[in-house]
């Protein structure tokens, strides 16, 4: 059995609040290969940590400045900078950079331009234009499409962008298309799997990684 990549989704986010720099830290003492992210511009370019495009009780994150996200707190946890997920665990943990809201690519892909050689940081996107748009500004940084679906030509979104990391929801994955994915030379990427026998039977069709909520189950399961 191919042992997959093992993502921590949004962090660990089973133990700790998901996209801050808790859940990150965390996601490292548990063995994590990896950890997802989602990322937002702020009114002044800033790109913070969060998963939805607003902060309840503050409104939409485009409107805000960085100061003014970097005073807020959810679940009792400062809302981070992608630069902070990098200062705190980017040498301990691959970073899978989601892109979110039509301006934000740039700016990620400058913060990642910034860190130090090496550490494979990676986006994706579900709206394939900015993924186009991010092998524009930076064709060498990794690119991903996330896709809820089962197309007909299973791989056509990623040879559009030139996707090395295609992004299923896991019920949309067979051995089939991860064939056709390996033979193109991409990577396959299942979410978010938080079932041991999911996770048995992803890695027995030679996925390439694994996003979880649960990483230890993931260890446990897949003997990394």
């Amino acid at each position: 059995m191919t042992i997959p990549e093992i993502i921590a989704h949004r962090g660990a986010s089973r133990e700790r609040p998901e996209n801050t720099l808790a859940a990150f830290r965390w996601a490292v003492e548990l063995g994590a290969d990896a950890a997802e992210l989602d990322v937002h511009r702020t009114a002044d370019g800033v790109v913070v940590i969060h998963h939805d495009a607003t902060i309840v009780g503050w409104g939409a994150i485009r409107t805000l400045t960085g100061a003014q996200v970097a005073t807020l707190r959810v679940q009792g946890e400062p809302v981070p900078t992608l630069d902070d997920v990098f200062a705190a665990v980017g040498a301990a943990l691959r970073i899978y950079v989601e892109l979110k809201g039509s301006d934000v690519a740039r700016g990620a892909l400058d913060c990642i331009a910034r860190q130090p050689s090496g550490l494979g940081a990676a986006v994706h996107c579900f709206d394939h234009r900015l993924v186009a748009q991010a092998r524009q500004i930076a064709p060498q940084v990794p690119r991903g499409v996330l896709e809820v679906s089962y197309p007909v030509d299973t791989t056509a979104a990623a040879r559009a962008v030139d996707a090395r990391d295609l992004w299923r929801q896991r019920d949309f994955i067979d051995e089939a298309f991860v064939t056709a994915a390996h033979a193109e030379g991409r990577r396959v990427i299942a979410w978010t799997v938080n079932d041991a026998s999911q996770m048995r039977r992803l890695a027995g069709w030679g996925i390439d990684a694994i996003c979880t909520d649960d990483v230890l189950l993931a260890k446990k399961t897949l003997g990394s």
